[in-house]
């Protein structure tokens, strides 16, 4: 009665466990590793990247964020240290992206669904200061660079770029370009967008770095400045572009933003490379979430457990590819 007893036991122990596993997604057998996220320094990324280990948390996986610089990430993920980066822009990642690809130790993951672009940008308002804007030879002549200074700069223009980290080459540009402006960079995301919001309720002088998709372009009214259209010859080869003696003479390259990693994670979370690689959104819905985030105060994780929640169907469709 005993051995009876104890044998109906194992037998509904097992019988539990064959369940639990038939309900569980095959790739739960990987490894138990942290699969490490990389964050960068702007609201957005933050927002994507948190979804995308939201979703893999839900899938079984462990997750761990790290802080990363932008560009200097590539070397943690050649080397394995780090394994995931949901966001790099064709507008400014594009080149260390092809260089870490190339050494077959990164992966590009596709298109995240959202579309780019990044420029030099005013209020409206400035247009009358500096006649033949958005044409950006309007930018050459001495009164209109002086109705972009500042003290700091003056009589040159101001530019006020984004943190150093995210590239751009904006200094080249305006180099190239002899423009009679002076970069300034802003020391954070935030900080940048705190100085449009300051310049624009007084009407003040400002030109500055802005990116879509984000909440600013629509907010604000404003136009990017025309530069010569992008080329990648623009780039690479002095030739090519106005100015023989030096590259970046045009303007920023639109396009996608990627989804990159260390090219291990196929073997080794083969499941959640599938949901990687599914991941989509566009950019009115990246908008929306950095505007509540940036303009309503909400924190990003609610901001995201409100989108997992709204779109269940969606991503639990990522974690069964």
């Amino acid at each position: 009665m005993f051995k009876t007893f104890r044998l109906s036991q194992t037998l509904a122990a097992t019988l539990c466990l064959s369940a639990a596993l038939a309900t569980t997604p095959a790739f739960s057998q990987e490894s138990t590793d942290p699969i490490k996220l990389t964050l960068h320094d702007w609201t957005g990324q933050l927002i994507t990247t948190e979804i995308m280990g939201e979703v893999l948390k839900k899938a079984g996986y462990s997750v761990e964020y790290v802080q990363a610089d932008y560009l200097a990430q590539f070397a943690g993920l050649e080397s394995g240290d780090l394994h995931v980066a949901m966001e790099m822009w064709e507008t400014t990642g594009r080149d260390a992206m092809d260089a870490a690809t190339a050494t077959g130790k990164v992966e590009n993951f596709g298109e995240t669904g959202m579309q780019a672009k990044e420029e030099w940008w005013y209020p409206e308002y400035m247009k009358e200061k500096c006649p033949g804007l958005p044409n950006w030879e309007a930018l050459k002549s001495e009164a209109c660079a002086e109705a972009f200074s500042i003290p700091e700069t003056a009589p040159k223009g101001r530019y006020l770029g984004g943190p150093v980290t995210w590239g751009g080459f904006d200094d080249e540009r305006v180099e190239a370009l002899e423009l009679p402006f002076e970069v300034i960079h802003a020391g954070t995301d935030a900080a940048l967008f705190a100085e449009l919001e300051s310049a624009y309720q007084r009407q003040a002088p400002i030109l500055l770095w802005i990116y879509a998709p984000h909440w600013a372009p629509a907010k604000y009214k404003g136009e990017w400045v025309e530069f010569p259209p992008y080329s990648k010859e623009c780039y690479e080869d002095p030739a090519a572009g106005l100015n023989p003696d030096a590259a970046y003479d045009c303007g920023k390259p639109f396009g996608p933003i990627w989804k990159v990693g260390w090219a291990g994670v196929k073997d080794k979370w083969p499941g959640a490379y599938a949901a990687i690689k599914a991941f989509t959104v566009d950019n009115d819905e990246m908008g929306a979430m950095i505007t509540k985030v940036d303009l309503e105060g909400q924190k990003i994780s609610d901001v995201v457990a409100e989108w997992m929640t709204a779109n269940e169907a969606r991503w639990s469709e990522w974690i069964k590819k």
